[in-house]
Parts: C-alpha cells; sequence; structure tokens
C-alpha cells in the first residue's frame, strides 16, 4: 500500500512537496490515490490525504464515510488530514516518515489516537521510511 502512496508521490507537480496518499478498501483494492497539490491547485487544504479521502467518498457511495478502509501516506498526517481521516471513520492508517514539525499521528500531537475522539483508527508508523525520506530529501535539497 506504500508502495502505490509512493508512487502518487512521485508523480506529484514540481512545485509541490511530493506526498502521496492512497485509500484501500477491506480487501485491500485501491480505491484512489493522490499527490499532494496545494501549489499546482492554489488550495491550501489540497493535501495529498484530503484529496484521496474525497475521491475515496465518491466511489464508496456513503456519502462520506471510509469505514474499514486503509489511508496509507508517505508522510505523517498533519492535523488537518488526521482530523479528516476520524472524521471519515478511516479503519486503519499506515505512514512512512515520521513529521516532528507538523505530524499529528505522535510527533507533535497524536489526534488519531485521541480517547476524547469517538473514532480511533489503527496506526502503524514508519512503514518504507527508508524510502519515504529520500523522496522529501530530494525535493528539499533541489528547492536550496
Amino acid at each position: 500500500m506504500l508502495r502505490v502512496a509512493l508512487a502518487a508521490a512521485a508523480a506529484a507537480d514540481p512545485r509541490d512537496v511530493p506526498v502521496g496518499a492512497a485509500v484501500f478498501d477491506s480487501a485491500g483494492r485501491e480505491l484512489a490515490r493522490a499527490a499532494n497539490a496545494r501549489e499546482a491547485l492554489g488550495d491550501p487544504t489540497a493535501h495529498a490525504e484530503i484529496i484521496a479521502l474525497r475521491r475515496a467518498a465518491a466511489i464508496v457511495g456513503d456519502g462520506w464515510r471510509l469505514e474499514n478502509t486503509t489511508l496509507a501516506v508517505t508522510l505523517e498526517p498533519c492535523t488537518m488530514c488526521a482530523g479528516a481521516l476520524v472524521a471519515a471513520r478511516v479503519g486503519r492508517l499506515v505512514f512512512g516518515a515520521w513529521e516532528p514539525k507538523t505530524g499529528a499521528v505522535g510527533s507533535l500531537w497524536d489526534v488519531v489516537r485521541d480517547r476524547r475522539l469517538n473514532h480511533r483508527p489503527e496506526v502503524r508508523a514508519g512503514v518504507l521510511e527508508p524510502d519515504c525520506v529520500a523522496l522529501l530529501d530530494a525535493f528539499f535539497r533541489s528547492q536550496r
């Protein structure tokens, strides 16, 4: 699943930070994938996770609930994306690289495991982390 998210990240517009996300159903079938597109779309909410969740919700046909799905993302989600996946009732989150500056799945905050919320997805972190970090490192090196 993380390899699909990595492929999505690699296809990001060259101006956007290469983060990729993909949503899978309970059988492991891909429902949607996306890359960050904030620069490409001029939209501050166009994170890979948000775009992929929107696309998957349109396919599932339940309006907005993505129960029993897995969201795979190359970078630890921020607070906006963590909140969105909780609101969408995503069952499982798998991510690659940790984000100590803005991460909301354990680094800076832990939105998805907050016991005050009515939904808490299963989390698996650090999957293919070296590959995810390498993609980001290459992007930021090119920006300097």
